[in-house]
């Protein structure tokens, strides 16, 4: 009965193990859900299918567009270089007025009555200087003495000078031809030198300040056209550029620069908001790769170049955007072959094959 017991053991144990054996046999050859078979996936080894862009020369109208702003074409703060007492105000605020025109009158009293007394002052020397050249001639005085009556008479002829100048400035005149804003002052009050008593612009022309990228600094000449829309006007206005500055921005890496805009009819107005666009001249060997193929990171942007059926990652510069392709200004050359799908499966050095050559 023991033997009989044993056997029986033995030969579960057998059928254990050679079940154990079987199942292993079968788990090698069949396929796992989602494997291969089941979910097509690429076996290892196969190279991967991708599309590819032949680089060619295409013709690219470049247009840069940036915000700007309306600026005076002359603009100045009025302020009087003395202290003094207003006591006539010679214009309306709004109205234009010509170069030289007086606008503001100050008290000057003071200054013409000590005027006359140096005009009064100079004639008694210049007639007692005519009668000691008179005595001279006898020697009846002595040159020192004329001498001294010689440098009185030029003593007062510079103190009418100074009185004269101090004069000039108890009247504001316009520097240049503009319009007048809003007086801050009335007739009687006690204006000084820090006193903005009124501004004056000149509005026709304007100037219009906005920046470029850096990259176009060198495609931009001075004379060439600027449009640009307002806030509230669907009018496309045009200037021409006539200054760059000459040093690049640190901060925003962008060169500043300023068209002149011609302004007849009074509809712009200095400190509005300007949207600007420069079109740059034909370019007929323009590099133009799909939107897809570039690769964004955090410190440059980067291709896939096929070499030799391999992947190679190129770093590169991108310029002017279109709706489906963009602008590369470095980092590829004509006849390069881009890849445009399958770009996040491949790794530097990994082999591929053509699906599709555009």
């Amino acid at each position: 009965m023991r033997n009989k017991t044993l056997r029986i053991v033995i030969l579960f144990l057998v059928l254990a193990i050679a079940g154990f054996f079987i199942y292993k046999l079968t788990a090698k050859t069949e396929p796992k859900a989602g494997g291969p078979a089941a979910g097509g996936a690429r076996p290892a080894g196969r190279p991967i299918q991708a599309d590819a862009y032949v680089v060619k020369p295409v013709k690219l109208d470049e247009i840069i567009e940036a915000s700007g702003t309306l600026q005076s074409n002359e603009e100045v703060e009025l302020k009087p270089e003395i202290t003094g007492r207003i006591t006539q105000i010679h214009f309306k605020e709004g109205a234009k007025v010509a170069k030289g025109t007086l606008l503001i009158k100050i008290y000057d009293g003071d200054i013409l009555a000590t005027l006359r007394k140096l005009e009064l002052q100079r004639e008694l020397a210049r007639t007692t200087l005519a009668r000691q050249e008179s005595l001279l001639k006898i020697n009846g005085i002595s040159r020192q003495d004329v001498d001294v009556t010689t440098n009185q008479v030029a003593a007062y002829g510079a103190d009418i000078e100074y009185n004269r100048a101090q004069l000039q400035k108890t009247e504001i005149r316009a520097p240049f031809s503009g319009t007048i804003g809003l007086r801050n002052v009335s007739e009687g009050a006690i204006v000084g030198p820090t006193t903005i008593m009124t501004t004056l612009q000149q509005l026709d022309p304007l100037k219009i300040d906005f920046a470029a990228p850096e990259k176009y600094r060198n495609a931009i000449r001075k004379g060439e056209p600027v449009y640009f829309t307002v806030t509230g006007d669907t009018t496309r206005f045009r200037g021409a550029i006539y200054a760059i500055d000459p040093k690049i921005d640190l901060a925003t890496r962008s060169v500043k620069i300023r068209a002149v805009v011609p302004n007849p009819s009074g509809t712009l107005f200095p400190g509005s908001f300007a949207r600007t666009s420069i079109q740059l001249k034909d370019n007929p060997n323009a590099i133009m790769i799909p939107s897809q193929a570039v690769i964004p990171g955090t410190r440059f942007k980067q291709v896939i170049v096929a070499d030799s059926g391999r992947a190679k990652f190129v770093n590169v510069e991108t310029g002017v955007r279109t709706e489906s392709n963009v602008q590369i200004i470095s980092g590829l050359e004509i006849g390069d072959t881009v890849i445009t799908t399958g770009i996040l499966q491949l790794k530097p050095g990994m082999p591929f094959k053509y699906n599709k050559v555009q």
